[in-house]
C-alpha cells in the first residue's frame, strides 16, 4: 500500500515539475530555457556547463566551511590540535589541484564555445553546411523605432517580420540608423548589438517550425518597448510561398523612400510592410551615409506629449 501511494506521489510531482516547467518556458523570462535554434541550444549548454562547474566549487566550500565551523567551534573539543603541525601535502594538492581542474575544464569549454557560437563565424552552423548550401542572406537594418529586413537574394524586404526556412543557415549583416539596439530572437539566437554606421553580423539555424519573438535588447528611446517582430521558422515550400506573397505587393523601395521609413516612428499596432522590389546597395549606401554624420531628427512633440503625437501618427497613415 505504502509503495503504490509513493509511486503515485512521484509520478504527480513528476507530472506537476513538467507542467510547471511548460508555462515558466513559455514566459519572455524564461525563453532562453526553450532554445528551439542551434545558436540558442549551444549558448545554454554551455551556461548549464558554466553553472554546473561553478555550482559544484561553490558548493563543496560552502559544505567545507560549515563542516569547518562545526569541528573546530570554540569549546567542543570535536578537532585534535597538534602544536607542531605546519604542513599538509593533501591540503596542497586540494586546495591547488581542485581550483586548477576547473579552470582546466572551463578553458576548455570557453576554447570551444568561442568558436562554435562565434556570431561572425560560428563553426557549430558552418561545419554542417553543405559544399554547395544555399544559405539565406539577410541585412538587418534598425531604425527608431522599427526593423527592415532585406533579402538580397530576393530583392525584397519586410518591415518587422521575419520570416525564415527550416534546415537552412542564415546570416545577418546588422546596422542601425541611429542610437545602438540589440538585436535578439532569445529562442534562436542570442544578442548582438546593431550600431550606427558600422556593420556587425550574426547567424542562426532552426529546425523547428513555429513563431518567435524578436526584441530590441538595448533601450533606445522612447519607442524601444513597441520595437519587436516576430520570427517565423516555416518550411522551405511555405517560404517559396511566402517569398512569392512578398514579390507581389505593390510598394518598392529605393533609396528615397528608406529615407522616408527610416524617420522616428512608435510601431505601436506592430505593423508589417511588405516591399516587393528594393534597390540594391541600400545597407552600404546607409552605413556610408551615417559615417558621414546623416540623422533622422527625433520630432521633440514625440516626448513632450508622446500620446498627441501618436494621434496625429496615426492620422498619417504612414507606411
Amino acid at each position: 500500500m505504502f509503495k503504490q501511494q509513493a509511486k503515485r506521489l512521484v509520478a504527480w510531482g513528476g507530472a506537476a515539475l513538467a507542467g510547471l516547467w511548460a508555462s515558466v518556458a513559455n514566459a519572455s523570462i524564461f525563453w532562453i530555457f526553450d532554445p528551439h535554434g542551434i545558436m540558442a541550444e549551444t549558448n545554454l549548454r554551455y551556461l548549464i556547463i558554466d553553472v554546473v562547474i561553478m555550482g559544484a566549487i561553490v558548493g563543496i566550500t560552502t559544505l567545507l566551511v560549515i563542516w569547518f565551523m562545526w569541528k573546530y567551534s570554540k569549546g567542543k573539543n570535536r578537532g585534535k590540535y597538534d602544536a607542531q603541525w605546519s604542513h599538509s601535502n593533501v591540503l596542497e594538492v586540494v586546495v591547488w589541484g581542485i581550483p586548477i581542474i576547473a579552470v582546466g575544464f572551463l578553458s576548455y569549454f570557453a576554447y570551444k564555445g568561442t568558436f562554435e557560437v562565434n556570431p561572425y563565424n560560428p563553426t557549430v552552423i558552418t561545419k554542417h553546411m553543405a559544399p554547395k548550401g544555399d544559405p539565406v542572406n539577410v541585412d538587418v537594418i534598425a531604425t527608431d523605432w522599427q526593423w527592415l529586413f532585406i533579402y538580397p537574394q530576393y530583392h525584397m524586404a519586410v518591415a518587422n517580420e521575419l520570416v525564415l526556412p527550416i534546415h537552412t543557415p542564415v546570416f545577418f549583416r546588422l546596422t542601425s540608423t541611429a542610437v545602438t539596439s540589440g538585436f535578439f530572437i532569445p529562442q534562436l539566437v542570442g544578442m548582438i548589438d546593431v550600431m550606427p554606421g558600422m556593420r556587425t553580423k550574426n547567424a542562426l539555424e532552426s529546425d523547428h517550425v513555429g513563431e518567435y519573438q524578436g526584441i530590441a535588447s538595448d533601450y533606445a528611446g522612447a519607442g524601444t518597448s513597441w520595437m519587436t517582430f516576430k520570427t517565423k521558422m516555416v518550411t522551405q515550400s511555405d517560404f517559396q510561398n511566402w517569398v512569392a506573397k512578398v514579390q507581389a505587393s505593390p510598394k518598392t523601395m529605393d533609396y528615397a523612400s528608406f529615407n522616408r521609413f527610416a524617420e522616428p516612428y512608435i510601431n505601436v499596432n506592430h505593423r508589417v510592410v511588405y516591399f516587393s522590389h528594393v534597390e540594391d546597395g541600400i545597407f552600404n549606401h546607409l552605413i556610408m551615409e551615417v559615417m558621414d554624420g546623416k540623422t533622422w531628427p527625433l520630432p521633440p512633440a514625440m516626448t513632450e506629449n508622446m500620446v498627441a503625437y501618436l494621434q496625429k501618427q496615426a492620422a498619417e497613415h504612414r507606411d
